[in-house]
């Protein structure tokens, strides 16, 4: 009898220079080396990736990753959206499950990675098109705060929506339910993927500016992981600070 199919796995790191609320900020020094840089040696030695690649619109971050010796390929296009610009990277690549990894986020939970990657080696597999990670949210503040995208389950661990109101609305106060934050790191089908990059932006989404809700509107079905790791964002100078200490 043969074993299972091994998925030939990569992981993609998204790269923009310009991001609104702090420009440049995958340039900016993070103890020696630059925050993307970080974050493209942190996926490679987690070891659950045949390869991994950063993809960018920027000359400036190409050649960084270039003269560090990475794998680093470069946006033909403009892209709205990080699912787009890796969906134009992987489009001629013989790949089956694709992970993306926030470029700003060089703290990488191995863990959390490991477990997202397992659902696709689990029975049922099959009907996973894409899988993503959720963790509990606490307090009113981060349960009602629109930065943190929300996203309700069913029973088996399929997402039903996303949101960034809280959502479920809590009619009854008696009722036990947890909260959830999405954590925007996903494992792609592939074929998941490049159907996201060539169906256009429905309503939900664009009212929600959440880009997995594409996905649902579709039809897709998001496997969702739970982590109690809080993944750690360079958005802001605070944040570039925050890392600098957490690293020394």
């Amino acid at each position: 009898m043969e074993g299972p199919v091994k998925n030939k796995i990569i992981a993609m790191i998204p790269a923009r220079y310009e991001a609104s609320r702090f420009p440049g900020k995958l340039l900016k020094d993070l103890n020696g080396k630059t925050v993307i840089t970080r974050t493209y040696e942190a996926a490679l030695n987690t070891g659950l990736f045949d390869e991994v690649y950063v993809v960018t619109d920027s000359d400036k971050i190409y050649s960084e990753i270039e003269k560090n010796g990475g794998k680093v390929l470069r946006s033909k296009k403009e892209h709205e959206c990080g699912s787009d610009r890796i969906a134009e990277a992987v489009e001629d690549m013989e790949v089956d499950i694709v992970l993306n990894v926030q470029g700003d986020e060089p703290f990488i939970d191995k863990n959390s990675l490991a477990k997202l990657l397992e659902v696709f080696q689990q029975e049922g597999a099959e009907e996973i098109d894409l899988a993503s990670l959720k963790t509990p949210l606490k307090g009113s503040d981060e349960i009602t705060n629109p930065n943190n995208v929300k996203v309700i389950t069913g029973k088996e661990g399929f997402a039903l929506y996303f949101s960034r109101f809280p959502v479920p609305y809590p009619r009854d106060t008696s009722a036990k339910v947890t909260y959830y934050k999405h954590i925007g790191i996903y494992a792609f089908r592939k074929s998941a993927l490049m159907d996201f990059y060539k169906l256009p932006m429905l309503p939900l989404e664009a009212s929600e500016k959440i880009e997995c809700i594409r996905y649902l509107e579709y039809g897709k079905k998001i496997k969702m992981v739970e982590t109690s790791v809080k993944s750690i964002g360079i958005d802001t100078p605070e944040d570039l600070e925050k890392a600098r200490k957490i690293l020394s």
